[in-house]
């Protein structure tokens, strides 16, 4: 396999180079952040979580994506998605891999991770979480890779994977549930406290992850040839746009409750991150008005077939709305959450230049992960001898 993974164009090798600069360049960030210790981030005593665990919560929901393309495909056997499941399964590796690291360069010292795995905890739910992280993917990893190699053989998989394939779509709902479970099961902050937390993390990574999907495979198309198919592009598209409607219909139920209810407690931390409190101006008060922008104009081009059809509009469509959600699970959830503290004052949290540069090499450490394994899968798919023409 290793061969497949070095045959390639020079654009191919930039690509990987510089990956490879940003994680080298985030790896000395990352070693002064370890002898200075977290004070080098914007942590504080109210704001314990920051922008790491913000960018695990919203890669948790990449990583269950996977589940809205096996999920038809098994069940429905809506045989389009078996053309481009691998390449969900591999998307889903390398969101899972990125969450762990996000973990591991929050808590500050990476060997405090072997107290999960030497301390285990079953009444904590971040037990659970790491858990059925280091479940889902051992078994995307399996599935993934065993899928292709038989595929390119033009052979049946065998019954176990189909069992495993099942056991992966209930696992995928786990995930993000468990993490929904994290922060709606902390009394003290107000924006997290509601029963929906995790149905609103399961909504928006349903519209998130298969959005970045579908972007990724338009992108594939236009470099490889490998063309995903007509029915794949608008079967998604339709998932995504209805995943987004819900998404945005939970958050305004989240409003109506909040205001309508009268109670201050829920909310402050929605007016504070749209408004600011008492004078004291917010930065992510911008932020939270440009994702609603997004979110609105996103919806519109995804409802309406004419524009969602169309080839043009449509990559736009899919950034905006993955950097709507992205703003909201991987911004002003954390800020919000904290904002005000238990002893109703409030406290702006910045990301500083430290967080900001490790997270890139994260990122690009789940981006090498990503392109090194589709571009795996494309070859073996080149050399089963399907068609990088599909006409449906």
């Amino acid at each position: 396999m290793v061969e497949k993974v070095l045959k390639g164009s020079p654009k191919y090798y930039l690509w990987l180079l510089f990956l490879l600069g940003i994680i080298g360049y985030a790896f000395v960030v990352y070693v002064f952040q370890l002898m200075y210790g977290l004070e080098q981030t914007g942590l504080t005593r109210n704001t314990s979580w920051g922008f790491y665990i913000a960018q695990f919560t919203y890669l948790v929901g990449v990583a269950a994506a996977a589940v809205m393309l096996v999920l038809p495909a098994t069940f429905h056997h809506y045989h389009p998605y078996h053309r481009v499941i691998v390449f969900a399964e591999f998307l889903a590796i390398g969101a899972v891999i990125m969450c762990m690291l996000f973990i591991v360069v929050d808590m500050g010292q990476p060997q405090r991770v072997l107290n999960v795995i030497l301390h285990p905890m079953p009444n904590s739910v971040m037990f659970w979480d790491a858990t059925v992280l280091c479940g889902y993917l051992i078994l995307n990893a399996i599935i993934g890779w065993t899928s292709l190699e038989h595929e390119s053989r033009h052979v049946e998989v065998p019954k176990w994977i189909k069992v495993l394939v099942v056991v992966s779509i209930f696992w995928a709902f786990s995930i993000h549930t468990v993490t929904g479970f994290l922060y709606a099961g902390l009394p003290g902050r107000h924006y997290w406290l509601t029963a929906i937390m995790a149905a609103r993390f399961l909504a928006s990574a349903f519209c998130a992850g298969p959005a970045l999907l579908l972007l990724g495979l338009l992108l594939v198309k236009r470099l490889s040839g490998f063309d995903p198919g007509k029915k794949v592009v608008k079967s998604l598209s339709i998932t995504i746009a209805y995943a987004m409607g819900l998404n945005m219909f939970f958050y305004c139920l989240e409003l109506f409750t909040s205001f309508y209810s009268g109670i201050p407690g829920h909310a402050d931390p929605i007016v504070f991150l749209f408004c600011g409190h008492e004078g004291l101006n917010v930065w992510v008060t911008g932020w939270m008005w440009a994702a609603v922008v997004f979110a609105f104009v996103s919806i519109f081009f995804l409802a309406i077939p004419k524009f969602r059809a169309n080839m043009k509009i449509l990559p736009w469509a899919l950034g905006m709305l993955i950097i709507a959600t992205w703003i909201d699970k991987g911004l002003g959830l954390l800020i919000g959450g904290f904002a005000p503290t238990p002893y109703e004052t409030y406290e702006v949290y910045t990301p500083t230049f430290w967080e900001i540069s490790v997270s890139l090499g994260v990122f690009a450490v789940g981006a090498l992960v990503v392109s090194i394994l589709w571009k795996i899968a494309l070859e073996m798919k080149k050399e089963g001898g399907e068609p990088f023409a599909l006409a449906d």
